[in-house]
């Protein structure tokens, strides 16, 4: 929880540079809830978590593209 807290910080950022390490801990938190919703047989939370790694991937690339 506290990793996709600091990403939401971090994507909120003026600098390009924090918001791309924003979605980069997105999808690390994306990772670390899908092993906990597999371990804990929540596939809801992990079916979830695969959705938003998409839309966290989307904006990456969003965000990289408007950077340039």
């Amino acid at each position: 929880m506290a990793v996709t807290v600091l990403a939401a910080w971090l994507v909120g950022a003026r600098s390009a540079r924090r918001r791309k390490l924003g979605f980069w801990c997105f999808l690390s938190s994306n990772v670390l809830w899908i092993a906990w919703g597999w371990s804990a047989h929540a596939y809801a939370l992990v079916v979830l978590q695969f959705a938003l790694a998409a839309i966290n991937i989307r904006g990456a690339r969003k965000n990289d593209t408007a950077a340039t």
